[in-house]
């Protein structure tokens, strides 16, 4: 694995813009920089799609786990979650997609940072810019890349004609990625309509959930997470509501950093796991402090031999905190680049690269693109 510089695209920002890819610049430079590639060979793009599908399938098992030993409080879930939750996962409800966060220097085995199961970004750009990117500058080059494809087969799979898609309205991120979703929606032959979030109504003659024009919500994609939906005033109707959620409610259970501990506990030594606990004590003063229930890398602690190396705060916490090890994630160039492996209907099929200086991945760590040799 090696990481090049490489010159921009000198009209790169129309480029992407053509392709609905707006927020690519942030207030302290671009967010999708492509002065720098990530190369990589056959062997480890391998190596990162066993270590994903690998990886997913503990996750499903180690569900299973805190559903038969009722370990909601170790994942910070709510008990009115609990048999909605339930419900979703006997149905086996459809899944599209999630992230996993990986650490890789191309020699030891990715170790999984976080599982991004119910509401990850960095889509469009991993999808569809960085491959046109590819098309461009590297016409005759390959990439890890078929989650387009993969998208549109798995909407297939959600079992309704019509699929509304909501979001927070005024978040461009959170707007492209939906718009982006949609799209493959619609090309795999459905209906879809979008509504802001706060615009979802309860219609107590049908029992059931409802649009602006009073039509009902039979399956709804929502780029809003779990643990914010329970505090709507709406959850109340959640568990009665005959709606398919996309992602389902199963999903809080692996979208939950509170799932680290519990797969270390059931897989301890898995080449793809760092130790992780609910106290930092077994960790020697070396670890990272992440709350279960966070976002964008939002009060996130790094602490080395007892001192703390970087700190980000936020509003998240109040579920409580698990402690990994520290991630041997490499340094080229002072960028530490993060592996973003994309899954699509339980399947690892791309690949998305974050970089930073910084040790924590935030929201304005760059989207850097990728090639194989």
């Amino acid at each position: 694995m090696k990481r090049i510089s490489l010159t921009p695209r000198p009209d790169w920002r129309r480029q992407v813009e053509a392709l609905g890819f707006t927020y690519h610049t942030h207030e302290t430079g671009p967010y999708w920089d492509e002065s720098a590639c990530y190369q990589l060979t056959a062997a480890e793009v391998d190596v990162l799609e066993a270590a994903g599908n690998a990886l997913h399938a503990l996750c499903i098992e180690a569900a299973q786990t805190v559903i038969d030993r009722g370990w909601w409080s170790r994942l910070g879930i709510p008990p009115q979650a609990v048999p909605t939750i339930l419900a979703s996962w006997e149905r086996d409800d459809a899944s599209v997609y999630g992230r996993f966060d990986l650490a890789y220097d191309g020699v030891q085995p990715p170790k999984l940072l976080e599982y991004n199961a119910d509401t990850p970004t960095a889509l469009v750009e991993a999808a569809v810019v960085q491959w046109h990117w590819l098309r461009e500058r590297f016409p005759q080059g390959d990439q890890f890349n078929s989650i387009h494809e993969r998208l549109v087969e798995a909407w297939r799979g959600v079992g309704s004609a019509r699929v509304h898609f909501t979001s927070v309205g005024d978040l461009p991120e959170d707007e492209q990625t939906v718009a982006y979703l949609m799209d493959t929606c619609q090309q795999a032959g459905f209906t879809t309509q979008w509504l802001a979030v706060e615009d979802i109504g309860w219609d107590e003659a049908e029992n059931r959930f409802a649009d602006l024009e009073g039509g009902p919500i039979e399956a709804l994609f929502k780029l809003y997470p779990w643990e914010w939906l329970w505090h709507e005033p709406f959850a109340v109707h959640l568990a009665a509501a005959p709606t398919l959620f996309v992602e389902p409610p199963w999903k809080l259970l692996l979208s939950n950093k509170g799932l680290l501990p519990v797969l270390w506990e059931l897989y301890p030594e898995h080449p793809n796991l760092l130790p992780a606990y609910e106290t930092a004590d077994p960790l020697g003063g070396s670890y990272v402090r992440k709350p279960k229930l966070s976002r964008e890398g939002a009060n996130v602690t790094v602490v080395e031999r007892g001192r703390t190396l970087e700190r980000n705060d936020g509003d998240y916490g109040e579920e409580g905190y698990v402690y990994q090890a520290l991630a041997p994630i490499p340094c080229f160039d002072g960028q530490r680049p993060v592996m973003g492996v994309w899954v699509v209907n339980h399947e690892a099929c791309g690949l998305g690269i974050r970089e930073d200086a910084r040790r924590i991945t935030g929201n304005l760590s760059r989207f850097v693109p990728h090639r194989m040799e």
